[in-house]
């Protein structure tokens, strides 16, 4: 057999029964499995990983197997091939990995409690049932469960509950779907429902340590996102309900389980009286994500995993537009101008980067290939290009078709291109082949040679890099008529310059709107017509010119030091996007400076400069007569004040926490953070320290907890440091799902980046078997890459992670971590003293 077999080759399911019967107490599953389905050969394979297997019959007779724990696989001898039932009756455990079956830990009223829930993504089924375990291996589901139940509890599944016989739950069969699909869950739960105009029940289900408002927000977004996709797909919901379930430990964002979704509670649950906007932004399009994926993933599905671009890129966008079309005042699509594209343009300019679409085999590597800032927002943006380029008739009608053809069955990115296609009359995958087979992007550069405007593509590196000589199909989107819609060789001649410029009227510029995937670089003259009108600019290309410039200086295609007085054009915007832009830059400026120096104190000045007007103008408090930007602009600039030193901010904020001292939840959520950080910055002790840890254990508000989190790992005490380190292991203050945010938290603090290198590098294995499956481990790889920054932490990284370059699912992000270090400590070189003298002189 060759190394890594698909087993839906060789035995296609068409119907599972599942039986469960678990015994919390003892952390025990007992478990049968009969599949129906037909076999191509007498030898196959079905998928487990850690059951232990009692017996297995075919065609109610005992039947030849083996266990093959390396391919993780049941191996059958069938008498012969054809349709064939096999039974499988196992024991397992329940996990403490958040994989598979596993249980959530709690507290109400200061009782410790359980939840149970399922995480199958990518291949957990196995760990489950018996199974095969491939996305393409749809079939239909009959779950029936019996647990340890006790009065007051509620158990949800993919389907309603048909019946309960001696204990056990039965649930209607689901339509045909992948196995990573399956889920249910069962403890103490609330819920509040409702139904949408086509009559799909929707629900959103959490435990008793929420108060029921905290339902209210998610159920209300489910809701009329189900409503809104049915209309925009033009493809009814295919199932009776739709629950939304809030899991307190959850290794993902969320799960898109069919009829079941599962959430990590931040994502899900909110206080609607004192939540930030930043908050109920996230909160939404998160549920939107993932009631998209009910069509796009769920009813359609990827056929292998080299495509999860297909279920996630198409997702990410989706929730952008739905959730800008249900909730307008929300302003999503900032968020996508701050968060995703930056993330995208930032990641996908290292050497090394997957591409969008990845050629992958080994389940192993399966879980490497969700990277958030590719496959995710990339990829998104890939479609908004699309979207831009065919428009949204075209894109419903293509969908509509899409999910008509392929429904209950898989596809490939080449059958999405070929509907929107058929439907826009454009060669969308001739066009889209560039972008997603290909790592990274261009920079375009925009020069005036010889009086000639001249556009030239070349990939965009920050650090060093690989040339490819790789070109892209570019949809150009210029201010000036004439211009091509797409670029598609290495140079372009737009003619004249000085006719052009005089025909539009205004500076030339292209990626109006900043839709497309690539970055430009304008010379001398062309940058400084946009300069000198760029006060005349919306707030998006003003966000827009600001990200390119950081990306160019970071690739060091233009000096940091030129963006430093450059700042202070945007440094009064009222607009929340061109401050998050102005900031992210700024904070730039950290990298060239070393603690307790001058340099140091000139930047917090260069800080309070910068920051001074707008904090005047806003205050520490939210006022009634703030507008979406102010309430988006204020923590920006309260911490860009609370660093510069402003007294007045330092005094604000102080006061506005002794008002609340009492109930420190209570400050304003918008501005909690920083007020909490300002606290222990200015006014740290043990003492503090220590009510802040009891209040983190207290609360069950995950946005409470994170903005102490924030503020605790920043303390400027030594001892408070290795205080939270040392409970980094201890699951009943930091979950281990919280770990990430704790350990990154102390490690970019300079007084604790040692004790957190010195800390993973302890317990490496540790971290291993705890969060090991979570497809999200890498990003302690990620983070380390994103802190250090002197040849000898490069040094100390390539020692410790080196060795570890031929583990599965590990090499790329080692790679990259490289790097991204190399990449820093040489740009810091090079700049580190012309920086600080324009600082100097700005100040």
């Amino acid at each position: 057999m060759t190394a890594f077999e698909h087993f839906y080759e060789f035995f296609v399911p068409d119907h599972y029964q599942l039986f469960f019967d678990i015994d919390r107490a003892k952390k025990e599953i007992t478990g049968k499995t009969t599949i129906t389905g037909t076999a191509k050969q007498a030898d196959i394979a079905i998928h487990q990983k850690d059951l232990t297997i009692a017996s297995v019959e075919v065609n109610n007779l005992a039947a030849t197997y083996t266990v093959d724990d390396e391919k993780e696989a049941i191996r059958i001898s069938l008498p012969e091939a054809g349709e064939v039932t096999i039974t499988i009756a196992y024991k397992t455990k329940l996990t403490d990995t958040m994989m598979g079956i596993y249980p959530s830990y709690y507290e109400v009223d200061g009782v410790k409690k359980q939840l149970i829930g399922t995480q199958f993504e990518t291949n957990s089924a196995r760990q489950a049932f018996p199974c095969v375990d491939e996305p393409e291996a749809k079939a239909t589901f009959a779950v029936s469960i019996r647990y340890d139940e006790h009065e007051g509890e509620t158990i949800l599944a993919n389907m309603p509950e048909t019946k309960c016989v001696d204990g056990v739950h039965y649930f209607d069969t689901t339509v045909k779907m992948s196995t990573y699909l399956v889920a249910f869950g069962f403890g103490e739960l609330q819920g509040k429902t409702a139904t949408t105009k086509s009559g799909v029940k929707v629900g959103v289900f959490g435990t008793y340590a929420h108060a029921a408002k905290e339902l209210d927000f998610g159920l209300d977004i489910a809701t009329r996102a189900i409503e809104f996709y049915e209309d925009f797909f033009q493809t009814p919901y295919p199932l009776p309900h739709s629950w939304q379930l809030g899991l307190p430990d959850f290794s993902a964002g969320a799960m898109e389980n069919w009829g079941l979704i599962t959430y990590r509670e931040a994502y899900l649950l909110l206080d609607p009286d004192n939540t930030s906007l930043t908050t109920k932004r996230a909160v939404a399009t998160v549920i939107a994500h993932e009631v998209a994926h009910q069509w796009f993933g769920d009813l359609v599905t990827m056929k292998w995993w080299d495509d999860l671009w297909l279920n996630e890129s198409f997702a990410n966008m989706m929730e952008y537009v739905c959730v800008d079309a249900i909730e307008p005042d929300l302003h999503v699509w900032e968020s996508f101008q701050t968060k995703d594209v930056p993330a995208a343009l930032h990641r996908d300019a290292t050497d090394g980067v997957q591409s969008v679409h990845v050629a992958v085999e080994d389940p192993a590597e399966v879980d490497s290939l969700f990277d958030a800032a590719i496959v995710y927002a990339k990829g998104a943006r890939m479609l908004v290009m699309v979207r831009a380029l065919i428009g949204d008739d075209a894109l419903r009608q293509g969908l509509k078709a899409y999910f008509a053809k392929h429904q209950y069955g898989n596809a490939t990115g080449a059958d999405l291109w070929t509907a929107l296609g058929d439907a826009s009359g454009i060669d969308v995958g001739a066009v889209m082949h560039s972008w997603l087979e290909q790592p990274g992007y261009p920079v375009v550069k925009a020069s005036v040679q010889n009086e000639e405007l001249i556009l030239t593509q070349n990939q965009f590196f920050i650090g060093e890099g690989s040339d490819q000589q790789r070109i892209w199909q570019i949809p150009l989107a210029s201010n000036a008529k004439d211009v091509p819609e797409l670029m598609t060789e290495r140079t372009l001649s737009l003619g004249n310059y000085a006719e052009l410029r005089a025909k539009a009227g205004e500076p030339f510029r292209l990626n109006v709107g900043n839709n497309s995937h690539f970055i430009v670089q304008y010379d001398n003259t062309l940058l400084a017509d946009i300069l000198s009108q760029v006060s005349d600019y919306d707030a998006l290309t003003q966000l827009q010119l600001l990200q390119d410039l950081q990306l160019l200086a970071s690739g060091r295609y233009v000096s940091y030091a030129t963006l430093v007085p450059l700042l202070f054009q945007f440094a009064d915007s009222t607009h929340a996007i061109v401050n998050q832009a102005l900031y992210n830059i700024a904070d730039e400026f950290d990298l060239f400076v070393e603690p307790n120096t001058e340099e140091e104190a000139n930047l917090k000045q260069y800080y309070h400069k910068l920051s001074h007007k707008n904090y005047t103008r806003l205050g520490c408090a939210p006022k009634d007569a703030d507008t979406h930007d102010d309430q988006l602009s204020r923590p920006l600039v309260i911490q860009a004040a609370l660093y510069g030193g402003n007294k007045d901010a330092i005094t604000e904020a102080h006061d506005l926490f002794t008002a609340h001292k009492d109930a420190i939840i209570d400050l304003p959520a918008a501005v909690r953070a920083a007020i909490l950080l300002n606290e222990v910055r200015e006014y740290g002790s043990e003492a503090l320290f220590e009510s802040f840890l009891q209040a983190y254990r207290r609360s069950s508000d995950a946005n409470f907890k994170q903005n102490l989190q924030v503020a605790m790992t920043q303390s400027k005490e030594p001892v408070i440091l290795e205080a939270i380190v040392a409970k980094f292991k201890e699951a009943d203050t930091i979950k281990p799902q919280d770990l990430r945010g704790w350990f990154y938290g102390v490690l970019a603090n300079p007084l604790g980046e040692q004790l957190a290198w010195d800390w993973i590098r302890t317990n490496w294995q540790w971290l291993l078997d705890t969060v090991g499956g979570d497809m999200s481990f890498t990003s302690y790889i990620q983070m380390i890459a994103r802190v250090f920054r002197t040849s000898e932490r490069l040094a100390e990284y390539k020692a410790f992670f080196e060795p570890k370059l031929n583990t599965p699912g590990l090499t790329r992000e080692i790679t990259m971590g490289i790097n991204v270090i190399t990449s820093r400590v040489s740009l810091i070189t090079a700049e580190k003293e012309a920086v600080n003298k324009s600082i100097a002189r700005e100040i």
